[in-house]
């Protein structure tokens, strides 16, 4: 009896979303490196994206999400800084590894979505990075910066993108400090911050690629019993 595989969908970034609502219907394949900028992933993908000789013998990957950003754009005191304009070119090399029927690893079968940056908030990690003795290596506007470049690079690709910055800070009321209400250090989010990430993601994937929405998969390996 041959072995059943699904299809799968890679969420590619330093820190990643719940995808429960895919259970048994596409395989979730994570591939999240804590602290990783673009520069540090580039090496990485080309291990864990399939080539297109691969890709015949392996499930599809249908969505591929990316999401970079928070630590591409800490401050030059940091070694996770990627220039702005390096942090562009990175992710459109990314792109284009998985569109160009050039590349080694053209999927022609794989939609992207690229997804901001969440904010900073320095109130929270400024007392953070004091309590353990740590220069300040994070700048709100900053991170403002690096999403808008997010979404210039998504509008010349093509490629859609999930605004978080924009939608946590709306979420906030535009209010820094008001932040900590959906970030557990200012830094990383929380429960509430990530619901609006799972939430964000699903509205644009359904958006701009409806077949991929997760009720319209059937489950697999389905049971009568309860």
């Amino acid at each position: 009896m041959a072995a059943y595989v699904q299809d799968s969908i890679m969420l590619l970034g330093d820190s990643l979303t719940q995808a429960h609502v895919y259970n048994r219907k596409m395989d979730v394949v994570n591939r999240g490196f804590s602290g990783y900028n673009t520069d540090w992933i580039l090496p990485v993908f080309d291990q864990v994206f399939a080539t297109k000789e691969q890709q015949q013998h392996l499930p599809k990957v249908r969505l591929l999400v990316i999401w970079f950003g928070a630590n591409d754009a800490a401050l030059p005191v940091r070694d996770q800084h990627v220039p702005l304009e390096r942090y562009k070119a990175n992710l459109a090399h990314l792109i284009t590894a998985v569109r160009s029927p050039d590349s080694p690893r053209h999927s022609p079968d794989t939609r992207i979505v690229l997804m901001t940056a969440p904010l900073v908030n320095t109130h929270q990690w400024g007392v953070r990075q004091a309590e353990r003795g740590n220069v300040m290596d994070r700048d709100f506007e900053t991170t403002r910066t690096y999403a808008a470049a997010a979404k210039e690079l998504g509008a010349a690709k093509g490629v859609p993108v999930v605004d978080l910055w924009t939608k946590i800070y709306d979420a906030a009321g535009q209010e820094e400090a008001a932040l900590s209400g959906f970030m557990t250090d200012g830094l990383h989010l929380n429960r509430d911050g990530y619901q609006i990430v799972f939430d964000e993601l699903i509205k644009t994937t359904t958006a701009n690629f409806p077949e991929y929405h997760y009720e319209n998969f059937k489950f697999v390996f389905v049971t009568s019993v309860v």
